[in-house]
């Protein structure tokens, strides 16, 4: 039997809801309207020197105003350090991970010496058992290859992948490990986010391997630039949705516009309604290069959405 699809969101609290992650939770959202399954949120806020109180809020109030619904319970990623801190023990018992006490001067020097050599790196005590520092993951010898639905098929060669860090030596998890427990216990059977995260995909399905897990399907969006071409910026209108909410635009018709903003579906116009793009929305109209922000555009959508709501 199937599982059922699970998408999910997981901002890290450190900001307003930018239009990029704002698209990407739309994105998850309607992938899993369309296929009937469900959408999640997870607010990664491990990091406890960036993430704000003030910025959790802000992203939960933007994906209510555009009207993002998740299911179930919110999950802080947070309050869930003791399964990862769990799960990086397992991985040392079963001589999947290692103890390194390497740090400071030595550990650039023994970085610079693998870099000499031709690869990532790889402590000198990946061999040796060590009662303290942190735990690193034993990347295997070999090739990694994910499919994705957007990227296709990617391989790595191992030797460029460093040894990760899975728990500093203070006993903290880090993201990388952090992600893959939480994806796995909340049943994500789809990770969909921006392609800044595709070299993440390898170490994480490594990750996956080690741990007996079922590996999610992968998807990568290419990131929005801005209408030069370049990277988007804050002078481009990388700003919180509640910016654009103030500037007069409905949440329908940002949410169409921003859908729009790197997927098509066939020879459909640009106007959407909510329902139009549940019923049609697939990652296979998920566009391969990345979309240029155009305001001419973003105007004539809601400009359209304005009409039909007056």
């Amino acid at each position: 039997m199937n599982k059922p699809i699970r998408t999910r969101f997981a901002p890290s609290p450190t900001g307003f809801l930018h239009i990029g992650g704002a698209r990407t939770a739309l994105f998850n959202y309607y992938f899993s309207k369309h296929v009937g399954g469900e959408f999640h949120l997870r607010i990664e806020d491990t990091d406890k020197a960036r993430s704000t109180p003030e910025a959790t809020q802000a992203i939960l109030d933007g994906l209510a105003w555009l009207g993002v619904q998740h299911e179930g319970d919110i999950v802080y990623q947070s309050k869930n350090a003791d399964t990862h801190v769990n799960v990086a023990q397992d991985l040392l018992d079963k001589g999947l991970a290692y103890r390194c006490p390497l740090d400071g001067n030595e550990l650039d020097e023994a970085r610079d010496a693998c870099r000499e050599a031709g690869h990532a790196f790889r402590s000198p005590y990946r061999d040796k058992t060590h009662a303290n520092g942190a735990i690193r993951f034993r990347v295997p010898d070999g090739q990694t290859i994910i499919y994705d639905h957007i990227a296709g098929e990617v391989t790595w060669e191992n030797d460029q992948f460093d040894d990760l860090v899975l728990l500093r030596a203070d006993g903290t998890p880090t993201y990388m490990l952090a992600v893959v427990v939480d994806d796995h216990n909340m049943g994500i059977t789809h990770v969909v986010r921006g392609d800044d995260h595709l070299i993440n995909a390898g170490r994480q399905q490594q990750l996956y391997d080690a741990l007996g897990w079922d590996i999610p399907d992968w998807a990568h969006v290419p990131l929005i630039h801005g209408p030069d071409g370049k990277k988007l910026s804050k002078r481009h209108g990388a700003l919180g949705v509640e910016a654009y909410r103030d500037m007069g635009y409905l949440p329908g018709g940002l949410r169409n516009y921003l859908v729009k903003l790197g997927w098509s579906h066939g020879d459909d116009e640009l106007f959407f309604t909510d329902k139009d793009i549940a019923d049609v929305f697939s990652l296979d109209g998920i566009n391969s290069s990345p979309a240029r922000l155009d305001f001419d555009k973003m105007d004539f959508i809601n400009g359209q959405h304005m009409a039909r709501e007056s």
